[in-house]
Order: structure tokens, then C-alpha cells, then sequence
């Protein structure tokens, strides 16, 4: 669980501070909640981009011990850049720039494991989907061992437009899945390219492989099928490093 020093609790601590516009993660609502200060606020999120869960009051409890009004928010611990920043960081600094793409990666432990192999490979950026995506918190930092405070993360409302986003800014679409026609060590990583990763359970989404340029597989002796994603995306990453000859 994270630390309590990251929540705000109450329904007018969140309205404030999504005005003053602070870092909020996700608002966590209670399951059946109404009223029209709860739908201002829902409002307000959504336009915002702010992931929103309903959950049971149960939840909310353990949380804030009955402080919480239904309402509870998380708060990010790093500065999210907007995606068109990233890119245009990226593609400043790097002529052959990496970044990865989580698609439905909503564990904190993969996620900040992944974030520190993106920094030790010279990553120039994580991209993540506003709902669905693991929380960026002290859990995911602890992980990272400190490398989401040093590499540029982003929150997209939609993944798909992330893509085609990089796509017109000539990064190479890359889809990592044990389906794919490709090996991943037939990729030239040599021209900017951006990493699309999956969750272990559902790999990346149907929507995302469609738009791919390429579909690439980790070859594999075993005969378990599958990589922790981590795991995965570190192969994937030093491959695009050593070609580099870094």
C-alpha cells in the first residue's frame, strides 16, 4: 500500500487541488456515489484526463479510516511531460531515440522494474495510458530504483493516438509479442523506434498490434511461452543498445 502522505481524502481537498494543479495520479470514488458536486468533480477529471475507479467503500476505508467523503486521490510523485515534450526531447538529443509504451501494465513492481532497465539503456522516455496503467507512486519509484525521477514518463488518454503521434514524428512502431513474424533481432534499432509492451496476462491489445510497422517475438527454447514483462522489455532494450554500440 502506498504511503498515506499521498492521498488526499474528501471531496473539496480534490476539487482544490485539481485547481491549483497539482499532480493528481487517479481518483479513487465510491462505488454508487452521487450528487452534483460528485458530478462536477467526475467532470472535471475526465477533461483533465485524470483516471477515475469506483470501488468498494471497503477499499477507501483501509485507506483513509473513514476520512474520505467517497472521494480519494492519489498523487503523483514525479512530473509527468506531455507527450509532444517527450518526443521532441527525444528526437533533440538521440538520433536512434527508444521509448516504450505500457500497454495494460497496471502492476507497480514491472513497471518501476522496467522503468529502471529503460534508464540503464539510455531510454528516452515511458509512455502509459491515463486509465489502466500501474500508479506512479513511492511503490513504482522504490522499484525503479529511483529511475522514474530521472527519466521523462508520460500519461496519454489514448495509446493509440500516442502512436500515431510518434509515427508522424518518424519513429518506427514496434509491437512486442510471442505472435509476431519477426525476431526481434532482425530490427534495425538504428532509426528512432518506440517499444509497444503488453500486460503478461493479455499482451498488447488488438488495437495496438493493428497499427504496428512491425510485430517482433523474443525466441525462446522453453516451453513456458512468456517473459515477465521486465524481463521482456530489458531484452529488447540492450538489443537496441548493443546494435548501437553503446
Amino acid at each position: 500500500m502506498e504511503n498515506k502522505s499521498e492521498y488526499l481524502f474528501g471531496m473539496h481537498p480534490v476539487t482544490e487541488a485539481l485547481k491549483a494543479g497539482e499532480k493528481i495520479e487517479k481518483v479513487m470514488f465510491r462505488q454508487g456515489l452521487e450528487g452534483p458536486q460528485f458530478h462536477k468533480l467526475l467532470k472535471q477529471l475526465q477533461e483533465a484526463g485524470v483516471g477515475v475507479q469506483f470501488v468498494p467503500e471497503e477499499r477507501l476505508n483501509r485507506v483513509a479510516k473513514g476520512r474520505h467523503q467517497g472521494v480519494v486521490a492519489l498523487i503523483s510523485q514525479v512530473d509527468y511531460v506531455t507527450i509532444e515534450k517527450l518526443i521532441e526531447d527525444a528526437l533533440s538529443t538521440d538520433k536512434s531515440p527508444m521509448v516504450i509504451l505500457l500497454d495494460g501494465v497496471s502492476d507497480v513492481r514491472n513497471f518501476g522494474a522496467t522503468a529502471r532497465s529503460a534508464e540503464c539503456a539510455g531510454a528516452k522516455g515511458i509512455i502509459l495510458p491515463a486509465k489502466g496503467g500501474a500508479a506512479v507512486n513511492a511503490e513504482a519509484i522504490k522499484a525503479s530504483a529511483g529511475a522514474l525521477l530521472r527519466i521523462s514518463t508520460s500519461k496519454v488518454p489514448n495509446l493509440r493516438t500516442a502512436v500515431y503521434l510518434l509515427a508522424e514524428n518518424g519513429f518506427q512502431i514496434v509491437a512486442a509479442t510471442e505472435r509476431g513474424d519477426s525476431s526481434i533481432y532482425e530490427i534495425d534499432f538504428n532509426k528512432p523506434t518506440a517499444v509497444i509492451m503488453g500486460s503478461e496476462d493479455r499482451g498488447v491489445s488488438d488495437a495496438l498490434l493493428g497499427i504496428a510497422d512491425i510485430k517482433a517475438r523474443i525466441p525462446q527454447a522453453g516451453k513456458i511461452g512468456s517473459l515477465n514483462v521486465s524481463v521482456a522489455a530489458s531484452v529488447i532494450m540492450f538489443e537496441a543498445m548493443r546494435q548501437k554500440g553503446v
